[in-house]
């Protein structure tokens, strides 16, 4: 398939939208609601305010596997993590640099340091999520023979999203709190970006239906090999 400009702009928007995630989840923020406690368990959570932006991520890797197939998202979700890779180190080696005053250094580590288990968190949580949304739309696409986007895009977050919510969450505070806090967490967090998903369903229609027509392309896995380590094919 010959790159397009669309694409290359679906596939910027999706690693921008990680990226920026990435950097802005250090800051915790509530609903405006208070939390119903019971056991250790509480819910809703705070939320980082990566919450604003990562789930368009998800949007926009639906919007990939949708027109262009799992081929083509498999290799941008490699590329996003290769690009949130590269920051991470650039944030890394700019903070070991001795700053000028140390007011700014400790402000730059506060925001921009990661510690290695978050990072193990969340570079994992990343691929099983995005692979997992971009697998289940594909192959529901298939089964629903390109009927009902709908079900598809909130299907295939309600997997995606659980699934990194519930691997990023017990890989990095597993052992520090509670389990039933733990729980908590995961399901604000996996109710409130599928909501996200499900508000932002007519955006992806229009953005779906505009590729789709201006590209000439609808791709359907129906003999697509699913590794997610098959880059080059």
């Amino acid at each position: 398939m010959t790159v397009s400009h669309r694409f290359l702009i679906v596939a910027a928007i999706f690693i921008t939208c990680l990226i920026t995630a990435n950097i802005i989840a250090v800051k915790l923020i509530t609903l405006g609601i208070e939390p119903l406690k019971a056991g250790g368990f509480e819910f809703p959570s705070p939320l980082p305010a990566a919450i604003v932006i990562f789930p368009l991520s998800y949007i926009f890797g639906d919007i990939l596997t949708e027109v262009y197939g799992y081929r083509m998202a498999r290799r941008v979700i490699w590329l996003g993590f290769l690009c949130n890779l590269i920051a991470v180190f650039a944030f890394w080696v700019a903070g070991q640099i001795p700053a000028l005053d140390s007011e700014v250094q400790s402000a730059y580590d506060r925001i921009l340091g990661y510690t290695p288990r978050l990072l193990a968190a969340s570079f994992l949580a990343y691929l099983v999520g995005e692979f997992a949304n971009s697998f289940v739309l594909a192959k529901m696409k298939v089964k629903t023979k390109g009927r009902f986007l709908w079900s598809r895009t909130i299907g295939s977050t309600l997997v995606g999203q659980g699934l990194d919510a519930a691997v990023f969450i017990v890989i990095a505070f597993g052992g520090t709190m509670s389990w039933a806090l733990i729980g908590g967490i995961i399901l604000t967090h996996w109710l409130v970006k599928t909501g996200y998903e499900t508000v932002a369903t007519p955006f992806t229609y229009l953005i779906v239906n505009y590729l789709k027509k201006k590209e000439g392309v609808d791709t359907y896995d129906r003999d697509t090999d699913f590794n997610p380590f098959l880059v080059t094919r």
